[in-house]
């Protein structure tokens, strides 16, 4: 560990992504009156008549977000899925894009339009356009997409607002990119038909942004966060920052999850709870609201799952057959997973 003095070194493997954007924050000059605080899934800047613009960035290595298996093409509009999630997440619909590409030397004129392609789609699949962007030599390919979009302030879903009694829902079930991720690394062998939709988990996920806008219109929403981290660490981020905990009676485990689970002899609960890049959205909501809001996702093709409720004991627990356990604060973490 560091000494008062600063003088002792500390590898960044040890630290984690979330106590380097820690340390990297305590160095910034707050912006007075700023619309949305540090940590929460968007940033924000307060525009004229009660406006805001909303703005994301995020990135795709190969090195530790391509696996073995999936194609440019699908990896390029990953990039920008990545980042639309965050913006649904906050029931914002996002307007441009900007790009940032780190390309090796090694790479064709197929490759670049292959990128293009990809980028393209999913940047048009969710009503945006890409606008601009950079390119640059590197050795491993990296995607960098910053978003933009604008918003009312009044209404926007942050992850503030849990309160003692609402309801915990998600908007799809989980594990499936987790098993996914098994197959493409190729840690299990057996490959059968139903193995192929969590294969596609991976490469071809979905942004939940219909679900956004409609929770957002429905004034139940109080506190809301993407799970691309993980399903525990959703509920760990949500946990933190309202000082509330959960208790889960209704675990949602993807059905080819219980079936892989079976055949493959893995723990249902870790690929549920802490896989990652599901890019689900992870909601409480206030009780009275609950029937009129899940027939609202339910209306235009999506689904929202009560899966339990905030409580008052910051901890998150899952109730089995009577029995309470602690679900831990782990899922993906750059630099540390």
């Amino acid at each position: 560990m560091l000494n008062e003095n600063g003088n002792l070194f500390i590898q960044i493997t040890e630290l984690g992504e979330r106590k380097i954007i820690e340390y990297m924050q305590n160095h910034f000059d707050p912006m007075p009156n700023i619309a949305v605080s540090f940590g929460d899934d968007i940033s924000a800047y307060e525009l004229e008549n009660g406006r805001l613009a909303i703005l994301k960035t995020d990135m795709l290595v190969n090195k530790t977000d391509i696996p073995k298996g999936m194609s440019l093409w699908e990896a390029a509009r990953k990039a920008i899925v990545m980042n639309v999630s965050d913006f649904a997440a906050k029931g914002v619909k996002p307007k441009a894009a900007i790009v940032s590409l780190g390309l090796p030397k090694t790479f064709t004129l197929n490759d670049i339009k292959e990128i293009a392609r990809g980028l393209n789609f999913g940047a048009r699949e969710y009503g945006a356009y890409i606008v601009g962007g950079d390119t640059g030599e590197t050795s491993d390919l990296i995607i960098a997409v910053s978003l933009y979009g604008t918003s009312e302030k009044k209404g926007i879903m942050l992850r503030k607002g849990a309160r003692s009694g609402d309801i915990i829902a998600v908007t799809g079930f989980f594990g499936k990119t987790a098993a996914g991720l098994k197959l493409l690394l190729g840690e299990l062998n057996n490959s059968l038909d139903y193995e192929k939709k969590l294969i596609s988990s991976i490469c071809f996920p979905k942004a939940r942004l219909n679900e956004g806008l409609k929770l957002r219109a429905s004034d139940a929403v109080t506190s809301s966060i993407d799970s691309s981290d993980g399903l525990a660490w959703s509920l760990y981020e949500i946990s933190k920052i309202n000082r509330v905990g959960f208790l889960i009676n209704n675990i949602p485990t993807a059905n080819e999850v219980k079936r892989f689970s079976k055949v493959h002899r893995v723990n249902p609960l870790d690929l549920t709870f802490y896989g990652g890049e599901e890019y689900e959205l992870v909601i409480t909501l206030k009780p009275e609201l609950l029937k009129k809001t899940v027939k609202s996702i339910k209306n235009i093709g999506g689904c929202l799952i009560p899966i339990g409720k905030v409580i008052d004991e910051p901890e998150i627990l899952i109730e089995i057959n009577g029995k309470k356990k602690t679900i831990e604060p782990k899922g993906w973490e750059h630099f540390k997973s």
